[in-house]
């Protein structure tokens, strides 16, 4: 059930060049004036520019820069994804405050977004730099009904959700490193981390975690990351507005996994590949017990990579180490 907040930034949004009067909204909304007029005003503690007159009522002049769960759900066209959502200005780590909320059977596509994480992680527990107001650091939390041994699927669609959101914006080609790096120019600029909570064959509840360097300068990334790192605003000269990047990665999120559940990863497969960085190219390859140079030729129908072996033949791989140089 959506909150009163909530209702009341969907009808002000629903008059964008007029006034709704206070009675409408209170009507609407079955609060009484008085209480309407206190939720403008927290509106207004947001960063909301609200005009009222008498005998005509409120309209948005123009929406904060800050993000808070006001600003990020406004104008959000989106079915499940989002409608709980929980801003924290700074965090140690999104991921974190997820699985607290999913513990607490939290609904499915709940998000959880700061502007700062100081304990920040990726894969294999790797620090993640995130700092404060450069960039997007959030977690998605979901319910899906697949098996547990699917739950890679679902790393390699949210990839190719953020590659298809950069080349919408930016008119550049992104690439996915597998399994889970987002690339521009060869340098990452994003990543994803998925963790879950399954018992055999049922999965209780799924935290994907998207970091997204977007208005970093050179000397905002660590000194340790030059020439492998890079930011949305390094690779394309500007500055990005994060609020409304956010709202896209969620509607887009929302229509890849909804087209997930109800065709499978077949075309999510193909669209990875056509992102996919080096594929068809060589790459080296080491296990526990071998190391060589095969063919990256894609991925499996489970998410593993694939690659030719020592023979020359297809095989799965996942958790090899890639040389990708």
């Amino acid at each position: 059930m959506q909150s009163t907040r909530n209702r009341l930034i969907k009808l002000l949004d629903a008059y964008p060049d007029t006034y709704i009067s206070g009675q409408q909204l209170s009507n609407e909304l079955n609060i009484s004036r008085n209480a309407v007029w206190k939720h403008m005003n927290e509106l207004k503690k947001d960063g909301y520019k609200i005009e009222s007159r008498p005998k005509k009522g409120y309209r948005i002049i123009s929406l904060p820069a800050k993000l808070s769960e006001n600003t990020l759900q406004w104008g959000l066209d989106t079915a499940w994804i989002g409608k709980n959502l929980l801003h924290k200005e700074t965090v140690a780590s999104t991921q974190l405050i997820a699985h607290e909320k999913a513990r607490e059977n939290t609904v499915h596509g709940t998000v959880v977004i700061a502007d700062e994480q100081t304990k920040g992680k990726g894969r294999m527990d790797r620090s993640w730099h995130s700092a404060k107001g450069k960039g997007i650091w959030m977690s998605i939390i979901l319910r899906p009904s697949i098996s547990p041994s699917l739950a890679p699927q679902l790393t390699l669609m949210t990839a190719t959700v953020l590659a298809d959101v950069l080349h919408k914006h930016t008119g550049k080609n992104p690439q996915i490193k597998w399994p889970n790096d987002i690339l521009f120019n060869g340098k990452k600029i994003a990543g994803i981390l998925t963790e879950m909570q399954a018992e055999q064959d049922q999965i209780q509840y799924l935290v994907i975690g998207i970091g997204l360097n977007v208005n970093h300068s050179s000397a905002e990334l660590p000194a340790e990351l030059e020439g492998r790192a890079s930011s949305l605003k390094l690779e394309t000269g500007k500055n990005w507005q994060i609020q409304s990047l956010i709202q896209e990665i969620l509607t887009t999120f929302e229509q890849a996994f909804d087209l997930y559940m109800e065709k499978g990863f077949r075309d999510v497969k193909q669209k990875w590949e056509s992102y996919g960085y080096k594929v068809g190219r060589t790459i080296s390859i080491k296990t526990m017990r071998d190391h060589w140079k095969g063919t990256f030729l894609g991925i499996a129908e489970d998410g593993a990579l694939l690659a030719t072996d020592k023979n020359g033949e297809t095989e799965k791989f996942y958790s090899a180490e890639i040389d990708w140089s």
